[in-house]
């Protein structure tokens, strides 16, 4: 794959995995009861806000291990065709 190719598409899952595991995030703190655009900055405010950060932490995290899974079956792949 080109050089340019590769770098679009490592930046666009990481983008899209980071906004959909950042979106769980938020859902999840919305589940449990927390607003994070309540005024100030309450004790719970602050937790949906580590909860949106550290589920679009692990969006992040998994699209790297899609790409890397997608790259061993593809090497595997071409070593089947030799």
């Amino acid at each position: 794959m080109a050089s340019a190719q590769k770098m679009l598409l490592e930046g666009v899952s990481d983008a899209v995995c980071f906004m959909l595991g950042a979106l769980a995030g938020y859902g999840l703190g919305k589940m449990v009861g927390i607003d994070i655009f309540e005024d100030g900055y309450s004790g719970s405010g602050m937790i949906g806000i580590l909860m949106i950060g550290l589920g679009g932490g692990a969006g992040l995290h998994i699209a790297r291990i899609w790409r890397s899974h997608q790259q061993a079956k593809n090497k595997l792949e071409e070593a089947e065709v030799d």
